[in-house]
């Protein structure tokens, strides 16, 4: 048996708290390790170093998360932060991004999909609902083009880029191509390598900046 994905929240909503406990701990290779309704009070618990990935609300009393994400990963490096809030505003998503959370869920996002996405991050991945990652894309081909097409992609691989970019999961993905998931992760390492970056968020702004995408 692997070892469980452990999880850490937090989120000022007690009844919403304890329902994604319940979730989490009922689900099969989850476990919540500790939950809490501040960033203060996160970042100060022992539970939290054991955690693999903190979910995040954005309005919380106290510092907000969009603020939190930077101190969190100061104290705790190794930890994948993702916001999962009703809030979709783009400069606190951008801002919450950018001080290092690696992906950004709306409270929509249905049960299954959160935990194929708090997998996807743990297997190097940076998940988006797709009304996030619409925002995103929107941003970077805003942009002036920076990078040159060094570094060609294949159909294929462009093909996968561009889904990712839309916010589509791996599976969703696998189906939509007719492929496995083994194989997209297989195309994820060789856009990685080809692209010479370490996480979706960096392959999808190199790509959108150089225009494959």
């Amino acid at each position: 048996m692997s070892e469980p994905v452990c999880l850490a929240l937090v989120d000022d909503d007690s009844r919403f708290l304890r329902s994604l406990r319940l979730l989490v701990d009922g689900s099969p290779g989850y476990q919540c390790v500790g939950a809490w309704p501040t960033v203060e009070a996160a970042l100060w618990a022992p539970e939290l170093g054991s955690a693999d990935v903190l979910l995040l609300d954005l309005h919380l009393p106290g510092m907000d998360g969009d603020e939190g994400v930077g101190l969190v990963l100061e104290r705790f490096p190794s930890l994948l932060v993702l916001m999962f809030t009703a809030h979709d505003d783009d400069q606190r998503v951008f801002a919450s991004l950018c001080r290092g959370a690696c992906g950004y869920l709306l409270k929509s996002t249905t049960p299954a999909r959160l935990l194929e996405a708090i997998r996807e991050a743990v297997d190097g991945g940076s998940p988006m609902s797709p009304s996030i990652a619409r925002k995103v894309v929107r941003l970077f081909r805003e942009m002036v083009p920076e990078v040159p097409r060094e570094h060609p992609l294949t159909p294929r691989e462009l093909e996968l880029l561009s889904r990712i970019a839309d916010g589509h999961s791996y599976q969703s993905s696998a189906s939509a191509l007719g492929i496995t998931v083994n194989t997209v992760r297989n195309h994820i390492r060789s856009i990685y390598e080809k692209l010479q970056v370490h996480s979706q968020s960096e392959a999808v702004s190199k790509a959108l900046r150089a225009g494959l995408i």
